[in-house]
């Protein structure tokens, strides 16, 4: 299907299933490392895969949508035969104290937990990057423990601190930079998400292994100085 004038999106599944969402991470890859002149960009989501198409280009075909389907179906294969992870292991710094926890109580208490339970069970899973979205640098990601998987929460905050971190239904993320949200917050890292001046501005990407270290305020005070 058309995405605007200038993309191609084709789309394997409308719910999230962790099997599909890694061939579209495969998926995109292989089709990026073809550097196809007339593609622009390969943006893997939950469930399908969005080719961005450069209108001036010399050798843009004369029926885009229809390329666009023919590459996603040449790579599909071998994406779909692949095991290999696409991404890296990352670790984030995260302090659940208090002043940084703006929800763990409310959490806790939607749980049937206790605060430091709720700490365990978030910094005890191994969490895989699903796609970016919403804003540069914000990674939804699966492998919430399923006792974690609490709504949003009723009204969004017009502010959410830079590097909160979040829980959503079965999901957790990482807000880049301070920006509106709903999702619950139950911690923040140090860490620099998005940084448009780096050589590869998002510390986190499609397919990554991410695992939270909780760390004492101190510990981030530190580490926000000198990350």
């Amino acid at each position: 299907m058309p995405l605007g004038d200038s993309a191609a999106y084709v789309e394997f599944s409308t719910t999230l299933d962790l099997d599909v969402n890694s061939v579209v991470q495969r998926l995109a890859l292989a089709i990026l490392k073809q550097k196809v002149p007339w593609i622009r960009d390969v943006v893997p989501a939950l469930g399908g895969v969005a080719l961005h198409f450069d209108l001036d280009h010399a050798e843009l075909p004369a029926k885009p949508l229809e390329a666009s389907l023919a590459l996603v179906n040449e790579n599909l294969k071998q994406s779909v035969a692949a095991k290999d992870a696409p991404g890296r292991e990352v670790e984030l710094p995260v302090c659940y104290e208090p002043e940084f926890a703006l929800d763990l109580s409310e959490v806790a208490k939607k749980a049937d937990l206790s605060p430091q339970d709720v700490t365990h069970r978030h910094v005890s899973g191994e969490y895989r990057v699903l796609m970016m979205g919403f804003a540069p640098g914000h990674a939804y990601m699966g492998g919430l423990d399923p006792k974690l998987a609490v709504p949003r929460r009723a009204s969004p905050r017009a502010v959410v601190p830079a590097g909160s971190v979040a829980i959503a239904n079965e999901q957790t993320v990482v807000y880049p930079y301070a920006i509106s949200g709903g999702w619950n917050v139950i911690g923040r890292t140090p860490m620099v998400l998005f940084d448009a001046t780096r050589a590869r501005p998002s510390l986190l990407w499609p397919g990554d292994r991410v695992r939270f270290r909780a760390i004492s305020r101190t510990r981030f005070l530190e580490l926000q100085k000198n990350p």
